[in-house]
């Protein structure tokens, strides 16, 4: 495997850092992940248990501005890592690139910070819809910081395509997470302040490991033997920084809409506000699994369309893409069906029966989750063909008819208008990038199209959607409507190459029906 600085003039410089292949990414992440999101999900129901709807409310809506003033402080500069670190790392220019952009980030985050703390109040105004709530807005303030240092080492780690490192970063956030939050909660205070102090000191914990491990990069990396103007690196830079910005803003507004929606328009008093929001929290917690891995796939399949695209092997594309959709669609399916059978024991038992809200809106919840994790993996026909924008586009089409809509259905039907418009804006959003594929040579097929409209099932209870996943499944093996003769054909190809390389070719061999 070769050194991730591999400088001509240097050759027997040591590797820093190690780079991992595609292949050992993905196996990294798939395992990683599983670890990562089964703590993710054990915290997030002890959260739910411990805390009343009210307090979780508030520390959905502190995370949702987290969320969303991370990448606005920075303007999204670590976002351009990936495109440019390694071309400026090729000039024998890399400390000077991450000099600059850690000044700058240091500088903007700063900036932020301070602004944020002087103007707690309007801000608290503005995200729990009272000025009562100004003490926790300065602690997101500090936390800010930390979100800050921990995604610019994330972005940098994962130009630098070391997924180990970036991975056991996420996993250690994960885990700190868990530990100071719920520690915090058990010997401070039960409140949404224990949450976000446990947050902002998982994400401070993170940057400091990355930090240690980066050290070699900076040590190794070679000086710079011509100076770089400040006009050339930043013409370059803050365009497709501004780019990533938007998107990133669009793309949080999209997730976080509702929420705010609820606190300033659903007509309760604040009290009543949060706790629906608190409720929406609970009604979350499964449904954002699917949604992180639906995520995770989207990112790892990428890079293989757009080596075929490039290739010029257009029709290949569209078919793999094709296949991926139903496969991870059905998989996305029946997790929801899972959930629906376990919700009564998730939330009457684990949540202790604290959010009944909750329960209600949670088959629509589980149908938007769905339909945006598709969303994720059918927009990367438009990332292949270089139409980002139009994905962008179908954001902003789904968010501008989430905001109507909340404003005519929150009055009248509470929670459940929230979700129903978050469902019904998703839906037009999957539509729209499903429009510009087809417009630009990607046509879905009758199976694919079916597996879009399955996680609307859900919501006629559980065991008529157990019943339709199992007639679902065994269309899967031995019908054709659902995957043809030529897809069953390529995935059993593909399940006996993974088990020849791993001494499973019984095992493997047996999995797909042949046609």
């Amino acid at each position: 495997m070769p050194p991730p600085f591999d400088n001509p003039e240097h050759p027997a410089s040591p590797a820093p850092l190690r780079t991992d292949t595609l292949l050992d990414s993905v196996l990294i992440l798939l395992a990683l992940t599983v670890v990562q999101r089964m703590v993710g999900f054990v915290r997030a129901v002890l959260f739910c248990r411990w805390l009343d709807a009210e307090q979780l409310g508030l520390w959905d809506m502190a995370f949702s501005f987290l969320l969303v003033a991370a990448p606005l402080a920075v303007m999204a500069i670590p976002g351009a890592f990936g495109r440019y670190l390694e071309n400026y790392r090729q000039q024998g220019q890399l400390r000077t690139f991450l000099r600059r952009a850690a000044l700058a980030c240091g500088g903007l985050g700063a900036a932020a910070c301070i602004a944020v703390a002087l103007t707690r109040r309007w801000i608290s105004l503005l995200i729990f819809g009272t000025e009562s709530q100004s003490d926790l807005v300065a602690l997101a303030a500090g936390c800010l910081a930390a979100v800050i240092a921990y995604n610019f080492l994330i972005e940098l780690c994962v130009a630098l395509r070391n997924i180990r490192l970036s991975s056991a970063m996420q996993l250690t956030n994960s885990v700190a997470f868990a530990a100071l939050g719920l520690g915090l909660m058990l010997g401070w205070q039960c409140s949404a302040k224990s949450v976000l102090l446990g947050y902002g000191g998982s994400c401070l914990i993170a940057a400091l490991l990355a930090v240690c491990c980066l050290r070699g990069v900076w040590r190794t990396s070679p000086r710079p033997a011509l100076p770089m103007q400040q006009a050339a690196l930043w013409s370059k830079v803050a365009p497709f920084a501004a780019w990533v910005l938007m998107v990133s803003l669009l793309m949080n507004l999209f997730e976080v809409v509702d929420r705010y929606m609820i606190i300033h328009f659903s007509g309760a008093s604040v009290d009543r506000a949060l706790d629906l929001v608190g409720n929406y929290h609970a009604s979350r917690v499964a449904p954002m699994l699917l949604v992180s891995m639906a995520a995770i796939l989207a990112a790892m399949i990428t890079p293989h369309l757009s080596h075929d695209w490039e290739a010029g092997r257009r029709e290949q594309v569209a078919s793999r893409l094709r296949l991926l959709l139903k496969i991870f669609g059905l998989g996305l399916f029946a997790a929801a069906v899972a959930v629906v059978v376990v919700a009564p024991l998730l939330f009457d038992f684990a949540f202790k029966g604290k959010f009944p809200g909750g329960l209600t809106v949670l088959p629509w919840t589980l149908v938007y989750c769905c339909w945006f994790g598709t969303l994720m993996i059918a927009q990367n026909f438009l990332l292949c063909a270089e139409k980002a924008r139009l994905g962008s586009a179908a954001l902003l089409g789904g968010l501008a008819l989430n905001v109507p809509l909340n404003l005519l259905l929150l009055p009248r039907l509470g929670l459940e208008g929230a979700v129903l418009a978050t469902a019904a804006a998703n839906a037009l959003a999957l539509g729209l990038v499903c429009l510009f594929n087809r417009r630009l040579g990607f046509h879905l097929d009758d199976g694919a199209r079916l597996v879009m409209v399955l996680p609307m099932v859900v919501c006629l209870g559980p065991w008529v959607s157990v019943l339709v996943l199992a007639a679902v499944a065994a269309e899967a093996f031995w019908g054709t409507r659902l995957f043809s003769p030529e897809e069953k054909q390529r995935l059993a190809e593909r399940l006996n190459d993974f088990g020849k390389r791993y001494g499973l070719e019984r095992f493997a061999s047996r999995r797909v029906a042949r046609p």
